[in-house]
């Protein structure tokens, strides 16, 4: 998600192509609240947005769905911000602009870990 509707049309657009089925959301809180309606196995969302921050939506989905892989982008090279992401919990930090191509292998990286824990976790009963 990002609060550039362009962005966010377009990446779905892009993702969609390429077989991966994709909700949009203009701010953390709205990408949360969708959160509750259906649990997605990755979210790709903005560090900067308005309502809710990116690293806020983070902590949430994080406790709340902690099998959840969060890719976050930001505009701004933050080391800290980025080790800090990384510790709450995300699965990558990306810098934008992103190349797509970046992101899908990211994405790709991240569908495989979701693949590899429901596995796990279907093996442990």
């Amino acid at each position: 998600m990002d609060d550039e509707e362009d962005v966010t049309r377009i990446l779905a657009k892009r993702l969609g192509r390429r077989g991966y089925s994709c909700g949009r959301a203009a701010n953390g809180q709205e990408a949360v609240d969708a959160m509750k309606e259906e649990s997605f196995p990755i979210v790709v969302m903005d560090v900067k947005m308005p309502v809710l921050d990116g690293m806020g939506a983070l902590q949430q989905i994080a406790e709340r769905w902690p099998k959840t892989q969060v890719i976050l982008l930001s505009g701004h090279a933050d080391m800290q911000l980025a080790v800090q992401a990384m510790t709450q919990g995300a699965f990558g930090y990306l810098m934008k602009p992103v190349d797509f191509d970046d992101l899908l292998f990211k994405i790709e990286d991240a569908a495989m870990q979701s693949h590899l824990e429901y596995d796990n976790q279907t093996m442990g009963r």
